[in-house]
């Protein structure tokens, strides 16, 4: 159980790593695409940086559940 949830860390880890990788390289290579203001007068490097903070609270959320024993469920009234 153990192994199985440090694999499903590792994943969601990379799969975090690629979304903010992306962060970064947008802001070296491109960095005038982050001046780009698609909605509400907000330009995309607020967006993508409020995008990247969700994203880390799902990918928590969905390892919670993920790893969750069959023991762990809410109790039975």
């Amino acid at each position: 159980m153990i192994q199985r949830n440090a694999r499903i860390g590792l994943w969601l880890f990379a799969l975090y790593v690629l979304l903010y990788g992306g962060f970064v390289l947008l802001n070296a290579f491109a960095p005038e695409a982050m001046e780009w203001t698609p909605a509400m007068g907000v330009n995309l490097a607020i967006w993508y940086g409020f995008g990247l903070i969700v994203a880390a609270i799902l990918l928590a959320f969905l390892y919670g559940f993920l790893c969750r024993t069959p023991d762990s469920k809410e109790p039975q009234s």
